[in-house]
């Protein structure tokens, strides 16, 4: 059977839908109106204005309808991207794919989906439509078992797309013959309602001013649900007067506005005005963040003369406590979130406050801070603390990236936040994003700098991880020449380090072997493991082992985990066990190779390490075929061979690994004979990346296994 234990290494069958945080009201109709085009049309876009429950809605049908789709119903927020350049890779990172090649985003992601019956859902498209459009018309040309939700306040405009609005809810008098206690926006209020107020209940005294309310609202759920807030300092009577106090103001302030968009930006005005000024302060502050973020992140961003740091917290909560705020808790803390439709509005008060500039400064302060920060602590006993915390801040990292890159005189910090999250491009699953934003902030950066040499050489490391050993030789190569003339020491050394990595991919082991060997005797006595010294060492026994020089490798190897077992290093001591597989396996000793490749792959589960999962798999297949067990090997060779499509460069192109897996071939199919062979290797291809790591672990048994 499989393990429970979650496995963030690849694809999860099931799919990423989020969990619905509130419950869901209405909507029967229109639920399944979508559920009829969705099974008649593969590309659906729902449509309607801001606040209207798009998005709601959309959730709603997915959790109806995931049992249908055999690979999962995947869900992708579009909603705070600014770039649309990255609308790509946006998906690819929600798909779950961490495609290491340097091949396109729409290549690695068509070939992804493949043959795959599944659902993409890409949330809020308005703003990115054309980007949107052109990569749903590529995706859905080349893979015949997709479909595709969208929900956008305009359509994508593609000619076989099947546009569904969505509409305002009914409100009473809609349907003449309806009871009022069973018009869906006035049950919406009173189910909210019922979460502020526990004792709140619809009767005849109270049901014609909720009524009246929701009629005055629009049917617009967002305004509703920001009316139903109001219930802990007002009564319903007074909710009415007030509104429509705010709403008799602003008769007429918009001539061209629809009168819903009035009738929202009507009630989050509303909502606004009964915020305390200090509220309304952070509410504006708060826009800058994308995604969620932590109270730590809005005390620093947010906080002056004005916003003491101390007053934050119970500002915070106010917000919540007024449905501006969600609140995200799970095992890794507390987060907040800024409703899309109310960071809009956040946006334009900020602007007109000036502090747009400051705020989107001090945000890329933070970030900058804290990547240092997690970048100092990575090899110590906290690393899967960093790799949870920083994939969570992905979005964040973008923001105050895309705010360095366009902003004057800022730019260098993009280079220092880019290359203090080496780890995070290498080692959790962004290889290809690390690669685009260091090239392009290195041609921002033209002059030579120490910021300018760290960059080159955590570039140099993201193309070796990709397998283009040409081009992270160019930049290690380039590297080493700017930071002799800057005097930056350290970076030549890491440079070399750089080389001596390219070269093993390219299988010059003389050449590897002397550059290994100089990054690890100038990093003996240095206290940052990685990337410099630990690294050095398991590729310098990788280039022993190939050489035959196998008591050395394994020696190194010992000393290596010996290191990390002290300093709580995880991440880099599992390629040392894997290294150490490749080491026993040449020794003969298949038994305690397959004890060490396990171990790595244990390890390799608290990461989103694809590539590192691939490669001990690749060994372990090798393992099971020397112990006589071909049809576990040729299983894993077919889960590897559709694995590796979409992870990059089988093997990294390295020599001494592609001869290994030939050979493996050649040895499954004269044991097993071709038919067999082509049987049990046809099987492994439908296993994922988890279901691959459970059948070398020994948890996935029979080929029928894979609930």
């Amino acid at each position: 059977m499989r393990s429970p234990m979650a496995t963030p290494t690849g694809w999860r069958r099931e799919g990423n839908l989020p969990s619905e945080l509130t419950s869901f009201v209405g909507r029967t109709r229109l639920l399944a109106n979508l559920k009829r085009h969705l099974a008649e049309s593969r590309l659906v876009t729902v449509t309607g204005i801001g606040g209207v429950g798009k998005s709601r809605t959309v959730l709603r049908l997915a959790h109806q309808i995931r049992s249908q789709y055999e690979d999962g119903v995947w869900f992708a927020d579009l909603a705070r991207l600014q770039d649309a350049g990255m609308v790509k890779h946006t998906i690819a990172s929600a798909l779950g794919i961490a495609d290491q090649s340097s091949r396109t985003e729409s290549e690695s992601l068509s070939e992804w989906v493949g043959e795959r019956d599944m659902l993409l859902i890409i949330d809020t498209c308005e703003h990115l439509v054309q980007g949107c459009a052109e990569l749903v018309e590529e995706l859905l040309e080349r893979a015949p078992n997709l479909k595709v939700l969208a929900t956008s306040r305009q359509s994508l405009h593609l000619p076989y797309e099947h546009v569904v609005p969505v509409p305002p809810l009914q409100v009473p008098g809609d349907d003449p013959t309806e009871s009022l206690f069973t018009n869906e926006s006035v049950q919406l209020f009173g189910a909210r309602a019922g979460a502020v107020m526990p004792d709140f209940v619809l009767d005849e005294q109270s049901i014609g001013a909720v009524a009246e309310l929701c009629r005055r609202l629009d049917g617009i759920p967002l305004a509703i649900e920001l009316a139903a807030v109001r219930l802990r300092a007002l009564s319903v009577d007074q909710i009415l007067g007030l509104l429509a106090d705010r709403f008799s103001l602003l008769a007429g302030a918009s001539r061209t506005a629809l009168p819903r968009h009035q009738t929202l930006r009507a009630a989050i005005g509303w909502s606004h005005e009964l915020c305390e000024p200090a509220e309304r302060l952070l509410w504006a502050r708060l826009s800058v963040f994308a995604g969620d973020f932590e109270l730590d992140a809005a005390r620093f961003v947010c906080s002056d003369d004005r916003l003491p740091s101390e007053d934050i917290t119970d500002l915070v909560t106010g917000l919540v406590e007024k449905s501006i705020l969600l609140i995200r808790s799970n095992h890794a803390g507390v987060r907040y979130k800024l409703i899309d439709t109310l960071a809009e509005y956040g946006e334009e008060w900020l602007d007109k406050l000036g502090q747009t500039e400051q705020m989107r400064h001090r945000h890329l302060e933070y970030y900058l801070s804290l990547a240092q920060r997690s970048e100092d602590a990575w090899s110590g006993p906290r690393q899967i603390y960093w790799f949870v915390r920083m994939r969570q801040e992905h979005d964040n990292v973008r923001v105050a990236l895309e705010h360095a890159l366009r902003s004057p005189g800022e730019s260098i910090l993009a280079l220092t936040l880019l290359s203090s999250l080496w780890f995070m491009w290498v080692c959790c699953g962004f290889v290809r994003e690390g690669r685009l934003y260091l090239e392009r902030a290195l041609q921002a950066n033209p002059g030579v700098s120490k910021q300018r040499c760290k960059a080159l050489w955590v570039l140099s490391y993201v193309r070796s991880g990709q397998g283009d050993s040409a081009g992270a030789l160019a930049a290690a190569e380039q590297c080493s020449t700017e930071a002799v003339r800057v005097g930056d020491s350290k970076a030549v050394i890491l440079a070399s380090k750089m080389q001596g990595t390219a070269a093993l991919l390219q299988g010059d082991l003389q050449k590897a072997s002397a550059l290994l060997g100089v990054a690890i005797e100038f990093n003996t006595d240095n206290k940052e493991l990685n990337p410099g010294l630990l690294p050095a060492i398991v590729e310098l026994s990788l280039v022993l082992s190939a050489q035959g020089e196998l008591y050395e490798a394994e020696s190194l190897l010992q000393d290596c985990l010996q290191v990390c077992r002290e300093r709580g290093e995880l991440w880099l001591s599992s390629y040392a066990q894997w290294s150490l597989s490749i080491t026993r396996l040449a020794t003969g000793r298949a038994e305690d190779a397959l004890q060490s490749a396990r171990e790595g792959l244990r390890i390799k589960r608290h990461f989103h390490d694809t590539l590192g999962t691939l490669l001990v798999l690749e060994t372990t297949a090798r393992i099971f075929a020397v112990m006589d067990q071909a049809p576990l090997a040729a299983r894993l060779l077919g889960a590897l061979h559709q694995n590796w499509k979409t992870a990059g460069l089988p093997m990294l192109g390295a020599p001494f690994l592609t001869s290994d897996h030939e050979q493996c071939v050649k040895e499954c199919q004269k044991v097993m004979g071709d038919d067999s062979y082509k049987n049990a290797f046809d099987e492994g291809t439908r296993l994922d990346l988890d279901e691959a790591s459970a059948l070398a672990l020994g948890e996935l048994d029979a080929p029928g296994d894979l609930d």
